[in-house]
């Protein structure tokens, strides 16, 4: 929500508090409108939808209590808009009840200029989230999107095999728990499908799915992301920022690649996971983190315990319940299903029409050894239909290697042509991406930079900016 389109309520029976807070918003951008008397309030909110309520809890000049305030709290909150409560008679319980009744903050007159437009910006910008969490699952329930459901990529959630019909009996009974869930398994499986599917089938489906990927995250951005910041907490803090905890808030927060977790920073999330608490940079206000987290690593975590690059502590907190993906080569029951699903998605994607898969190429995608699992299927299937020019995806389509089906025999050639082909198929596998071929390889990241700048000398030219 831009700040120069949103409308804010000011309720208050004294002129002149209306006045200075008027004054102090419209130069803040912020369209103003006035409300002197609690009826008032209500036909103003009914009327003009505000984007922000402050709310004056005392309207008769001889009352001090704040029961008007929370009476009018009480009809208006109805309306899913922010309410910020503000009275010169503060007390902790006053602020609590308030709280409880749905106000989002309590400001005590009279106000510090700062915390007021701090908090104001923050619950605008937290309530445009949540708008947006909203408008995304009134469109994924809309009937034309009810066909062969997607999640990440398109990856449908497909149980037809032995191994993924237990994972589903499991899921259906820890999902309605608030119990922290660990997601180990291989690169491409599906872990962040599961930790989605979990969310769908908890009590907090309703609220939202937060992901996040740790590894993606910059250490000394790590608290910002996660906790939030206030404008100016820090040189480049120039605007407000919700935290992943708060846009999780009532919701799930699913932390992938959990394992790229620098030693340094894990203590930071473990306050957290121990206490609930924690507090948004910039501010001295400790807020209660209201989340079911889920995490997913490829890496042993039990291994970097050992190595001391993972704290044992923060893995329990973590591991409450451990679900292990299965490798798409132990699942080959649930290739067809899978496969036709991404014939669908893709065909839609690129306007091809009634695309049936034939039967030698599902036997072909069977033997197969997906060393990239569901993510490696994924970009196999979208080339195919890419290919297709009839009305058929065949094996001819599907440019699958030979050498990779899992009853082929092993070609005899020098190891350095195998070592060569078998990275060509990891960074092939992994649309390039240096961290990912190198798990699927098994070796760090180091190594495979060694090894593709001994077989392409301009690698490195190429990459020594980076």
């Amino acid at each position: 929500m831009n700040r120069e389109k949103a409308t804010i309520l000011v309720a208050d029976d004294d002129e002149d508090i209306r006045l200075a807070l008027e004054m102090l918003l419209v130069g803040e951008a912020y369209r103003v409108i006035e409300a002197s008397s609690a009826k008032e309030v209500v036909i103003q909110t009914e009327r003009h939808k505000p984007d922000l309520v402050l709310l004056d809890m005392n309207f008769s000049r001889d009352t001090t209590s704040g029961q008007e305030g929370l009476e009018i709290l009480n009809q208006i909150n109805n309306h899913n808009i922010p309410i910020l409560l503000m009275t010169a008679w503060g007390s902790i319980e006053l602020a609590v009840q308030g709280l409880q009744q749905g106000a989002c903050d309590f400001i005590e007159k009279p106000w510090n200029k700062g915390k007021l437009l701090n908090s104001i910006e923050q619950q605008l910008s937290f309530y445009r989230v949540k708008q947006e969490h909203q408008a995304y699952r009134e469109l994924l329930s809309a009937p034309q999107l009810q066909e062969p459901r997607a999640g990440n990529r398109g990856e449908g959630w497909i149980c037809q095999s032995k191994p993924m019909q237990a994972i589903e009996q499991w899921v259906t009974q820890i999902a309605p728990t608030d119990a922290n869930v660990l997601i180990l398994g291989e690169n491409g499986t599906g872990k962040s499908l599961l930790a989605e599917r979990i969310h769908q089938l908890s009590a907090r489906r309703d609220n939202p799915f937060i992901v996040t990927n740790m590894a993606a995250i910059p250490d000394n951005l790590f608290e910002s992301e996660l906790f939030g910041h206030q404008k100016g907490a820090f040189t480049d803090a120039k605007q407000q920022r919700v935290g992943r905890f708060q846009l999780a808030d009532a919701g799930t927060l699913f932390f992938d690649e959990i394992g790229s977790l620098p030693i340094n920073l894990q203590p930071k999330l473990l306050r957290v996971l121990e206490t609930g608490q924690y507090e948004i940079l910039g501010s001295s206000q400790t807020q209660t983190a209201n989340v079911r987290l889920i995490s997913a690593t490829n890496a042993d975590l039990s291994q970097l315990v050992i190595d001391g690059s993972f704290r044992q502590d923060l893995l329990y907190r973590l591991n409450t319940l451990v679900i292990t993906m299965p490798p798409l080569r132990s699942r080959t029951d649930d290739i067809e299903a899978l496969t036709l699903n991404f014939i669908h998605q893709f065909s839609q994607k690129y306007h091809k029409v009634g695309l049936v898969l034939t039967a030698t190429a599902i036997e072909k995608l069977k033997r197969h050894s997906w060393p990239g699992n569901i993510r490696e299927l994924s970009h196999v299937i979208e080339r195919a239909v890419l290919l297709a020019s009839q009305s058929e995806v065949g094996e001819e389509q599907l440019l699958l290697d030979v050498s990779g089906t899992q009853e082929s025999d092993v070609k005899l050639q020098s190891l350095e042509q195998a070592e060569r082909q078998l990275i060509d198929k990891a960074m092939n596998v992994s649309s390039g991406n240096i961290a990912d071929a190198a798990k699927i390889l098994e070796i760090s990241r180091n190594a495979l930079y060694r090894r593709l700048e001994k077989f392409n000398p301009d690698f490195k030219s190429a990459h020594d900016g980076e």
